[in-house]
């Protein structure tokens, strides 16, 4: 039987994904802190959900190997399926940027992802660390989508022109769901895209009214949003493996 594991931070997520366990007849446990209890270190399926920055080091202590992106994911990704120029650089390159550029650390969230120049990124990080420098484009809709051995599992909207959906219930309509659908499937269908048995693919309409490929994400450190929590627990649970 799987135990979904959630670390000491509370958030909607994990309240929904803890009901949904439950009526799965899951076992459920919560983190005290951030190191993980002796008798939590010999589950037999101990299946992980919580923040980026902290679940490679709780993964080492359960004895799980985390389903995560590559950093350059985004850069190999197909031009049809993106839309828009993205390389892979150190932190120190980008500094030296003088045009606005959309940069974000690959697979975290150390420092918030936004547009800057060279001149406004944070300086508390060192030059060596990875960015992806993008070009600028404006979204009209975002969506994220759960994604399990290349099927759409299940999605949601959580943008619109960048506020997130949360107070109109993540709601979306029939065309556009039927538009997201037909996008996911082209890409999930093509062999040309790397992707990892279970993960997210955040993608979306951009204002000039074509589809593109947001960002893959790691499954076991996103946001659900709008998305059914019993069909996220699936994808979860292909997202942890044991060592």
């Amino acid at each position: 039987m799987p135990t979904l594991i959630f670390t000491p931070r509370y958030s909607d997520d994990s309240q929904a994904l803890w009901k949904a366990a439950g009526a799965l007849g899951w076992q459920v446990e919560r983190l005290s802190n951030w190191r993980v209890p002796e008798h939590m270190q010999h589950l037999d399926e101990p299946v992980l959900y919580g923040e980026a920055l902290f679940g490679p080091t709780l993964a080492d202590q359960l004895g799980l190997r985390l389903l995560s992106p590559p950093e350059d994911w985004l850069v190999r990704l197909p031009m049809k399926y993106k839309l828009r120029e993205i390389s892979l650089q150190t932190l120190g390159q980008a500094r030296q940027l003088n045009q606005p550029a959309f940069i974000k650390p690959p697979n975290d969230k150390s420092f918030p992802a936004d547009v800057y120049t060279g001149a406004t990124l944070p300086n508390e990080y060192d030059d060596d660390m990875p960015v992806l420098v993008s070009e600028v484009v404006q979204w009209e809709k975002e969506f994220r989508c759960f994604v399990l051995q290349r099927q759409l599992i299940s999605y949601s909207i959580y943008s619109r022109f960048g506020d997130v959906q949360r107070e109109n219930g993540f709601a979306s309509s029939a065309e556009e769901d039927q538009a997201l659908e037909a996008f996911m499937n082209k890409l999930l269908a093509d062999d040309s895209v790397d992707l990892p048995d279970a993960c997210v693919v955040d993608a979306g309409m951009l204002t000039t009214g074509k589809w593109a490929c947001v960002e893959q994400n790691a499954a076991w450190g996103a946001g659900i949003y709008g998305c059914d929590p019993a069909r996220v627990l699936q994808v979860l649970q292909h997202a942890s493996i044991r060592i």
